[in-house]
């Protein structure tokens, strides 16, 4: 499969993007957005394996992450979804696919998509919502839910460093992993390329830390009150929801988008957490592939 990878300009800074497979197959391309806000596209790269379906499949590393350029200088007032609307909609326009396009967003990513989706763009034909939360206020309460779950030890030792504010402690970290194999990716040990996600936000938590906070249950950041339910009657292309049964997105962070989006299916992968597109693959990408396909001859 051959792939292509370049930098889209976007005002003074410069989104990559590397296309798999073909533009110009015929099938509309599907953009993969990845998840944080903060992450990169590493973790996510599985996806790329839509492309031997025939289908372009273009990743990109969000600004002020991965290998687009970085800003830590920015703050809340700079981090905020309208801004990544605007980078998707450029990088579509880049690349000249404009008439026809499928979008798939995980975790943020979907968040995103959402977003992207209610102001109806053109060339938009459907919109895949993977492991995301409709509202972050639901969010943070099932993930109390979910902590309260944990042995006693961890729960107390996420709460001590917290209140104290050390949160960068290797025993707040150890605890954190505990949640994280279970309700986020749940291979042990963490495949190469989301450990390539997690040390890249490691190296450079600007984003992350400003919009979500220090990890994936202890959300402090500027989206900590962000919700789009009230706006979803208005994504008009048919949706696929995936989710997993462990998934720190639960049912009821995901419930929403079932309700309110007029033509929607969810599915949810049994032995999944909040990566079945690692922790389940051909599975999921099969899934994904399935309703590419069928939006497409609908």
């Amino acid at each position: 499969m051959t792939t292509v990878e370049g930098f889209a300009p976007f005002g003074d800074y410069k989104t990559w993007y590397r296309i798999t497979g073909d533009l110009k197959s015929g099938k509309p391309p599907l953009f993969v957005l990845h998840g944080g806000p903060g992450c990169t596209h590493d973790y996510v790269d599985s996806y790329k394996l839509v492309a031997e379906s025939g289908r372009a499949v273009i990743h990109y590393d969000q600004i002020g992450n991965g290998k687009s350029t970085h800003l830590p200088e920015k703050g809340g007032d700079f981090w905020v979804p309208d801004f990544f609307v605007a980078e998707l909609n450029n990088l579509i326009d880049h690349l000249g696919v404009r008439s026809a396009y499928h979008v798939l967003g995980q975790s943020w990513g979907g968040m995103l998509g959402a977003e992207f989706a209610v102001r109806k763009p053109a060339g938009l034909k459907g919109l895949i919502i993977a492991n995301s939360p409709a509202e972050m206020k639901t969010w943070i309460s099932e993930a109390y839910r979910l902590r309260s779950e944990l042995p006693q030890s961890v729960q107390d030792a996420l709460l001590k460093h917290e209140k104290a504010g050390t949160t960068d402690s290797a025993e707040y970290r150890a605890a954190e992993t505990v949640f994280n194999e279970t309700h986020v990716c749940r291979v042990v040990p963490m495949p190469p390329e989301v450990k390539r996600t997690f040390d890249a936000i490691a190296a450079d938590p600007t984003v992350y830390h400003t919009m979500n906070g220090p990890n994936e249950f202890y959300v402090i950041g500027t989206m900590k009150d962000w919700t789009i339910v009230d706006r979803l009657p208005a994504i008009e292309v048919p949706t696929l929801l995936i989710s997993g049964y462990f998934d720190e997105a639960t049912p009821a962070t995901v419930q929403p988008y079932m309700e309110k989006i007029r033509d929607v299916r969810w599915v949810k992968f049994p032995n999944s957490s909040h990566m079945p597109h690692v922790e389940e693959k051909e599975a999921c990408i099969k899934v994904t592939v399935d309703f590419l396909d069928a939006t497409d001859a609908a």
